[in-house]
């Protein structure tokens, strides 16, 4: 039985819970009536929301994500809406923020904490990966940890150091947690949810330069897609543009980049298959290989550094899996082996159209 939490407006004896759930339910519904711009950070926000609402044991935390609504406003409102129990500042100690969840979780919470940037969750590495990855293997799957790990990542945004990086490979590469990454304000909702839903810990890296990124969206049409149906993204990598010619293979902040490269070569009559590949893991080795084996040739794009990273793991994914498809070696177009750069000299850094379109060129087209 998941424990009971006491909401602030529960504890003044102004209304019944019932009752303010479904005030804010008719308001949400109300206010989000048809398809409308909605930023990422919206939907992200609206996802917390959901889940909180449908679940009393979730909860959120972490560094100024109460009055503040954290430092990408991506929580504001919990603290008011759900009360300062559900939804709490915590003092700037990672390791100490992802420990207590890890209490939390053992004894039937689902806590949503935010590492606010990147860079800060290192002080929480040991954490995660000593405990948070392993506990459900250590007790024999006796201990579970539903919590999720929001962690605002990568490039695009102007940080100075420590406040930008692409930290995805330290923990796809520790067995026993989920990585996902959307690059779609449709995706952000419905994984942020599965996430929350899911039994296991799940890293959720969130593209800082997406945040604001917007589509025209039915928030409660896509709310009731996903109560009504099951998980639909875990594992599942998503065609976000059709072609023939070559496959470009991105995840997270690099999707746009990729989606971009293709609209230019398509202008100059070369047809370009992208891939999104939603969650780093689990991995969707069906989808992508399909795609490769259909096209011939593949550029993997990605801003975290090239070497031991996630897109060598998926080059060594594909060439295993396509090697007698492939008409050419496959490329990438990563981020520099170099330390992030200072904002100034970003532009250089992040993968871009150009180096995308010449990767493109070198996949030799000669008959």
């Amino acid at each position: 039985m998941s424990p009971t939490v006491t909401t602030s407006s529960e504890a003044n004896g102004n209304v019944s819970s019932a009752t303010a759930r479904a005030a804010a339910s008719a308001a949400a519904s109300a206010e989000e009536a048809g398809p409308q711009p909605v930023t990422m950070a919206k939907a992200l926000n609206t996802a917390m929301v959901d889940a909180m609402r449908a679940d009393d044991s979730v909860l959120v935390f972490g560094e100024d994500v109460g009055m503040l609504g954290g430092v990408f406003r991506i929580t504001d409102g919990l603290m008011k809406t759900f009360g300062e129990q559900r939804c709490f500042d915590t003092p700037l100690a990672e390791s100490g923020i992802v420990g207590m969840a890890i209490g939390m979780a053992i004894n039937g919470m689902r806590p949503v904490i935010e590492m606010q940037f990147d860079a800060f969750a290192y002080p929480a590495f040991e954490q995660i990966v000593s405990h948070v990855a392993k506990m459900h293997n250590r007790t024999k799957g006796r201990v579970k940890l539903p919590m999720v790990i929001r962690v605002p990542y990568a490039g695009g945004i102007g940080g100075v150091e420590h406040h930008c990086d692409s930290s995805e490979s330290y923990y796809a590469h520790t067995a026993g947690l989920k990585v996902y990454t959307p690059a779609t304000v449709a995706d952000a909702y419905r994984m942020l949810r599965e996430a929350i839903d899911s039994d296991d810990p799940v890293m959720f890296m969130e593209p800082k330069k997406l945040y604001w990124s917007k589509d025209m969206l039915d928030l409660e049409a896509l709310r009731e897609e996903y109560e009504q149906s099951a998980a639909a993204t875990e594992g599942r990598a998503a065609v976000a543009r059709s072609g023939t010619d070559a496959t470009l293979i991105a995840y997270g902040p690099s999707v746009p980049t990729a989606l971009a490269a293709a609209a230019a070569a398509a202008e100059e009559g070369r047809s370009l298959e992208v891939i999104d590949i939603r969650t780093i893991v689990p991995f969707d080795d069906e989808t992508v290989s399909a795609s490769v084996r259909k096209t011939g040739r593949a550029v993997v794009i990605a801003e975290a550094h090239g070497f031991a990273s996630v897109s060598s793991e998926i080059v060594a994914r594909v060439q295993e899996r396509c090697f007698h498809h492939l008409a050419a070696p496959i490329r990438r177009v990563t981020g520099f082996d170099v330390p992030y750069p200072a904002p100034k000299l970003e532009h250089y850094y992040l993968p871009g159209v150009d180096r995308i379109l010449d990767a493109v060129d070198d996949l030799q087209w000669e008959d």
